[in-house]
């Protein structure tokens, strides 16, 4: 887009509505099959008559319900979505068709749906003579989804891997104790980040040493009524005592120590983003296959000299073979210090 274009009222405009859009969108569920949307209907005369959002997967689609609120007065308007509105008919009708039937004469959306089974809106909105704009704020709209919008690009959940460490990268001291290297703020901020997961994943050996529940607590200590899937990788049985097999949350035992069998079955289960809080075995696995997209790394102000290392072998001899991450984020946490980064590319 050219300044001269960026200049012109009705992108302008379309901006500012585009902007409240994305707000609505954000109201939607983070972790959900289904990306979050928003939608507003303007009049023809360039009234807001209609405003929306996806609520998570079975409910209407943010098109559908801004157009049920505008009623009669979309006739001519214009819709302004977050994401490219669908043209398949899943668990809701095609979004595409109902802007059509509704005479709509404009449409503009941020992000091209990378869906192949939903995408062509587009194409079947110009068809019926709708005017279309594309890819108005679509880097804010991709960031809104950006786990969903990996998953679908790539076949496979978004993994993160979490883990906690002293400053000399033991995870658990000679004892194998490990509770808590972490201050209680950092680990309240691991429950916020978890709630925005589809999945936590960890291996049996874990289950085994540490009996953890894996749910999401708030900071009072009490269960969120959203919990995700818990996923337990590996082939040793656990224990039927385990807290991962109660009634708190869902629970999927995987018999395998292969990490990419592990995510083509979870990406089948719609999950888009895993929370890898596995021990270092499972951590040096995910890693080795190049199935780790983030680190959130939580580093105590502690030495332990001796203890279990954060991660397993890599295979790595020499300092140039290192793993090198990219820095995204370094941010104190109480006396703790978290750290999120990318894994570089080679």
């Amino acid at each position: 887009m050219t300044d001269r274009e960026a200049e012109t009222p009705e992108h302008q405009r379309d901006v500012a509505l585009m902007r409240r859009a994305l707000e609505l969108a954000a109201l939607g569920p983070v972790a959900n099959p289904n990306p979050r949307v928003g939608a507003v209907i303007v009049s023809q005369d360039g009234v807001v008559v209609g405003q929306g959002f996806h609520e998570g997967a079975g409910t209407p689609h943010a098109e559908i319900v801004a157009l049920r609120q505008a009623g009669s007065a979309a006739l001519a308007g214009t819709a302004v979505v977050t994401l490219e509105p669908c043209a398949h008919t899943g668990l809701t009708g095609p979004c595409a068709l109902a802007l059509v039937e509704a005479g709509v004469a404009r449409v503009v959306f941020a992000q091209t749906d990378p869906n192949p089974a939903a995408r062509g809106g587009r194409a079947l909105l110009e068809t019926e003579g709708v005017r279309t704009t594309a890819g108005v704020l679509a880097d804010e709209s991709e960031a809104l989804n950006s786990a969903w919008t990996f998953s679908i690009q790539t076949g496979r959940p978004k993994v993160t891997w979490k883990f906690a460490a002293t400053l000399d990268g033991r995870s658990a001291a000679a004892d194998g104790s490990s509770r808590w290297i972490t201050g209680p703020l950092a680990r309240a901020d691991v429950h916020r980040f978890r709630s925005l997961c589809d999945a936590i994943l960890v291996g049996t050996g874990t289950v085994i040493a540490d009996d953890p529940a894996l749910t999401v607590r708030g900071r009072d200590g009490t269960a969120c009524s959203r919990q995700p899937l818990r996923v337990v990788m590996g082939l040793r049985p656990i224990p039927e005592s385990s807290q991962v097999l109660d009634l708190a949350a869902p629970t999927l035992q995987l018999f395998t120590h292969d990490p990419s069998e592990v995510l083509k079955t979870l990406h089948e289960k719609e999950i888009h983003h895993v929370w890898l809080e596995g021990g270092p075995n499972v951590a040096a696995a995910f890693l080795e296959a190049g199935l780790v997209d983030e680190v959130v790394a939580y580093l105590a102000p502690a030495l332990l000299g001796r203890g279990l290392a954060a991660v397993g072998d890599l295979g790595i001899q020499t300092i140039d073979q290192a793993l090198r991450l990219t820095p995204l984020e370094v941010t104190m946490i109480g006396p703790d210090i978290r750290i999120r980064a990318g894994i570089a590319s080679p």
